[in-house]
């Protein structure tokens, strides 16, 4: 007799990622779908890490994080942001922010709370809230420039609110939420109780001379957050699963009651390896530049195709329009630009309220300029 099985995610598949990135390594496709780089980390961070393995750093390291490695963390937000973490009691080092994500959401997240968040929204979240027995309460970004209604948040609180999960800079869009969205938001969180889950792990890549508007930049909005930090986005070693989370000490004791069970701790040698690597700011201070040139060679190169877009103000990812190409819904053209063209990318529809479908779909650009190269020549095709 089978086993009956009751799923606590029964709505849940797989993810579009997984999906496809097997359409696209069965199809021997150019990938511009996942958000990892195809080029390797920096020898220097690289060398840190074996020297950490060579010393014999290879045993169980504090449950909290490597003390030195939370020390420099808490250094650097100071400088960047201007707010103080003290680094023995408001700051964990996570096996990945994804981690520290669903963390935070079990930490707080009880059945029937509400849990808002803006879609189109990286698809870890909404799984983490069900799992709690909490209550997913979306709002659509407008349009597609994908702009914030401040008066559907407003709306959207309730007496059942318990958190609301931000993410700037924005995957998969590209977008970021500017000061004067942040001075918005604390007012509007002012006079409740709502604790934010702020997934920041693009800080350093934000664009054109703008700034990255972290929480911990608002006093408000940082006595109530829980910001969560990527090491493998920042320092192109995805395959690490290495990040971190700030919080004030009373959110942040709550947070490693989870934690603790959830993973215990984190990669020893290679906290060693990052802490020595982050006494150098340049490694992440000019991340931004590295990367919008790579943003700005591929949007050259395909400058002349039928593919519409504005330069995405943060994050690795560009979003192209293609109303002027087909009218298939983006699933389909997805799947047909790897079945016959080769090149893979990630169709927005899947992050949208009731998958709204705006002809959008989601090119990574950290890749080296050949494989650009070669995605470019490819959509100047279609």
């Amino acid at each position: 007799m089978k086993q009956k099985i009751n799923s606590k995610l029964p709505k849940v598949g797989t993810t579009i990622f997984t999906t496809i990135g097997k359409m696209a390594k069965e199809h021997n496709a150019v990938n511009l779908s996942q958000g990892f780089p195809d080029f390797n980390a920096d020898p220097t961070l690289l060398a840190l890490v074996q020297e950490a393995i060579s010393d014999g750093h290879n045993q169980y390291a504090p449950m909290q994080g490597l003390y030195s490695l939370r020390e420099i963390i808490a250094e650097k937000i100071q400088s960047l942001y201007g707010h103080s973490y003290h680094p023995e009691s408001e700051i964990t080092i996570t096996a990945s922010a994804t981690q520290g994500i669903f963390t935070a959401i079990s930490a707080f997240v009880e059945p029937r709370d509400e849990v808002i968040l803006f879609k189109p929204a990286y698809d870890c979240y909404e799984p983490a809230v069900e799992l709690c027995g909490g209550i997913v309460v979306p709002i659509q970004l407008e349009g597609t420039e994908f702009k914030m209604d401040w008066q559907a948040l407003k709306n959207a609180i309730g007496p059942r609110t318990k958190m609301l999960i931000i993410n700037t800079p924005h995957n998969p869009t590209g977008t970021i939420l500017s000061g004067a969205d942040m001075l918005q938001l604390q007012a509007i969180l002012r006079d409740t109780n709502i604790v934010v889950v702020s997934d920041e792990v693009y800080e350093h890549l934000v664009y054109d001379g703008q700034a990255h508007e972290s929480v911990a930049k608002y006093q408000d909005l940082a006595a109530r957050s829980i910001l969560c930090a990527s090491f493998g986005k920042t320092f192109h070693v995805t395959g690490w699963k290495m990040g971190y989370c700030a919080a004030p000490q009373n959110l942040m004791a709550e947070f490693r009651k989870i934690h603790q069970y959830v993973v215990f701790c984190v990669n020893h040698p290679m906290q060693h390896g990052v802490a020595q690597y982050l006494k150098t700011p340049e490694h992440y201070l000019g991340l931004h530049q590295f990367y919008q040139q790579k943003r700005d060679y591929f949007l050259s190169a395909i400058q002349n195709s039928r593919f519409k877009f504005k330069p995405c103000s943060g994050t690795y990812f560009q979003i192209l329009d293609y109303p002027d190409i087909t009218n298939e819904p983006d699933v389909a053209f997805a799947e047909r630009l790897i079945k016959e063209y080769r090149l893979a990318s990630i169709p927005i529809s899947v992050f949208n309220l009731n998958n709204e479908d705006n002809k959008q779909l989601r090119f990574c650009f950290a890749k080296t300029e050949e494989t650009l190269d070669k995605a470019a020549e490819i959509l100047n095709k279609i």
